[in-house]
């Protein structure tokens, strides 16, 4: 629906052309010059194990891993869209500075916009989204992060990645959230902590290997 009407009514025009060049070319740096090289960084982190690894290499490791996460897929997003201005398309923008979120749910709305629609629309809304009382709602919140982790991997890291961000949800509707609106800093400071634990679950290979990085960045004394 988004795109229906401008496949039948879209102009182009050498001002949309030269526009989608320049995003498309803004996208392929944030790709080339800064996901692939930070990436690296992560990736020399990540092979490591948890004995060799540093309090503050795992942070970094860490932290690197959720600048390339960003930069490689805001980037390719970017290129999207200035391929399809390029054509008269106008798409809508996929990310909205996520890592400035005070809350979970906001952050779930800044990023992977087109995903998070997709599955509001078409399977939190037809399980009955916030339609049929606290508990449904939260049973529902549930189902749609797990099949949005399952969507990004058939892995049980991916699967627990998703129950992870809904038990995220489920607990801001409980009132964190709340509390999190009286405190930008605090609220900031959580949410982006749990983007970083969460990009754990989501880049590790095992169990155990996730377990292993989190308890050296929070455990320094461990191993």
């Amino acid at each position: 629906k988004d795109l229906g009407d401008q496949i039948d009514s879209r102009t182009c025009t050498v001002e949309k052309f030269a526009s989608g060049v320049q995003m498309f070319v803004i996208g392929l740096g944030k790709k080339v010059l800064i996901a692939n090289n930070v990436g690296m960084l992560w990736e020399s982190y990540k092979a490591m194990a948890p004995g060799d690894l540093t309090v503050a290499g795992a942070w970094l490791g860490v932290l690197a891993f959720a600048i390339q996460i960003y930069f490689d897929f805001s980037g390719y997003s970017d290129m999207a869209i200035g391929l399809g201005l390029m054509f008269g398309f106008h798409f809508v923008e996929n990310f909205n500075y996520p890592y400035i979120a005070k809350t979970a749910t906001e952050f779930w709305r800044r990023w992977h916009i087109s995903l998070g629609t997709w599955f509001r629309e078409y399977l939190y809304f037809p399980l009955g989204g916030s339609r049929k009382g606290a508990v449904r709602t939260y049973v529902n919140l549930m189902i749609v992060f797990l099949v949005t982790g399952l969507w990004h991997g058939a892995g049980m890291t991916f699967a627990l990645w998703g129950v992870y961000y809904g038990v995220l949800q489920v607990i801001e509707r409980l009132g964190f959230k709340k509390i999190l609106g009286k405190y930008p800093v605090i609220g900031w400071s959580y949410t982006f902590l749990a983007a970083l634990f969460g990009w754990v679950l989501f880049r590790a290979d095992t169990f155990a290997q996730a377990g292993g990085m989190m308890v050296r960045m929070i455990c320094p004394w461990k191993y």
